[in-house]
């Protein structure tokens, strides 16, 4: 169930952040719902210790649902090493 939540943010941030959603071609709810989704797992995950890079990325897309990952790493391992 989505609830509405209403933040207070300066407007330029707001500006710049509607700009980096709409790049991403995703909503900014869709992109706060997930950052805050990450930090809350990441309390829960402590113990995985990602890089901050990676955690940045963690939700900054979407694969199709037929997506077959391990076709594609054994393609892409095939083309660097054969």
């Amino acid at each position: 169930m989505n609830t509405k939540l209403t933040l207070t943010i300066e407007q330029s941030t707001i500006e710049k952040a509607k700009k980096y959603a709409q790049k991403k071609e995703r909503s900014l709810s869709d992109l706060i719902e997930n950052y805050l989704k990450a930090l809350v797992n990441e309390e829960i995950n402590d113990e995985d210790e990602l890089t901050p890079l990676v955690k940045s990325l963690r939700g900054s897309f979407k694969l199709p649902e037929d997506f077959d990952y391990k076709k594609e790493l054994t393609d892409r391992l095939s083309e660097k090493y054969l």
